[in-house]
């Protein structure tokens, strides 16, 4: 069964072309067929005037056409658009997304904070690790971060807090936004001991990439300090030569950085897990389940 699902961000949009088979026992094993991001960064607009300009209207039309062009040439059967940060402060969204469907057909579903941290947890990375730990679930976006938290594989919290990286650049982030998610933690952790995270997002994919770690193998915190305090010191242009890193990411990567920091120490969790996760592929999940119930 093939699937695509499509995540409109603050920073870029995504698409995922997944294939889905299962084994002897109907349990499901996902398969990357494609996946494409395109560096719209519609935060920047939004994050400035509260709309998405003509420009940004154009070109995030252009990729989704591409996108769907993508999905057909895969033959999916079943495909979800979700956006998120940008789209939801956007004043002109509904206008946006009636061209859109005009356009190409496509239905984009905004959804919320705590609709975002749902899906990202579809992805049930911890049912795979130490049953003995609790897992925070840390997605750090260009407008929002999203949390969510569990044990024993029952879920305990879930929030979504607009601090992300684009506002964190464009200095939009209020100190009581900062003291909000840092209470909001804090009183959840204190009942539970050895909490571990879980990044997601394309910004600790990429710090994950530059340490070198074996897959399935958890970032220390002190690494990811260390990383933050290199990167802070170093300018765009060094982080884009030295280290390799996209002009779209260059910027973002340490004010990412600066929030995974937060929620960990705040957590008191000492290390965090990067499965190379994102919404897109909670998307693809949740389209699974949807499309099996449905038989």
């Amino acid at each position: 069964m093939k699937l695509a699902a499509i995540d409109i961000g603050s920073n870029a949009a995504r698409i995922l072309i997944s294939n889905v088979v299962t084994d002897k026992k109907n349990a499901p094993s996902f398969t990357k067929l494609s996946f494409v991001r395109v560096p719209l960064r519609l935060g920047f607009d939004v994050f400035d005037s509260g709309n998405i300009s003509q420009k940004k209207i154009e070109l995030l039309l252009l990729t989704l056409q591409g996108f769907i062009n993508i999905a057909k040439a895969y033959e999916v059967v079943a495909l979800k658009a979700c956006a998120t940060s940008a789209m939801r402060d956007a004043k002109n969204s509904p206008e946006i997304i009636r061209l859109i469907k005009e356009k190409t057909d496509l239905d984009i579903e905004i959804i919320s904070g705590s609709e975002e941290a749902l899906l990202v947890f579809e992805n049930h990375i911890a049912e795979n690790l130490d049953k003995d730990s609790s897992y925070l679930y840390i997605d750090v976006g260009g407008g929002s971060t999203e949390l969510t938290f569990f044990n024993n594989n029952e879920l305990i919290f879930k929030d979504s807090f607009q601090i992300g990286t684009i506002r964190l650049l464009k200095e939009q982030v209020m100190d009581q936004t900062w003291d909000e998610m840092k209470n909001a933690i804090k009183s959840q952790a204190k009942n539970f001991k050895a909490i571990k995270a879980i990044g997601s997002g394309g910004n600790i994919n990429k710090v994950f990439s530059l340490s070198k770690k074996k897959d399935g193998k958890p970032l220390p915190y002190e690494l990811l300090r260390d990383y933050y305090k290199e990167l802070s010191n170093v300018s765009m242009e060094d982080r884009v030569n030295i280290y390799k890193l996209k002009e779209d990411r260059a910027d973002v990567i340490v004010p990412a950085l600066k929030i995974y920091l937060s929620v960990m120490r705040w957590a008191g969790a000492d290390q965090i897990y990067v499965p190379n996760i994102g919404l897109v592929d909670g998307i693809v999940h949740h389209l699974y389940s949807r499309q099996v119930n449905a038989k």
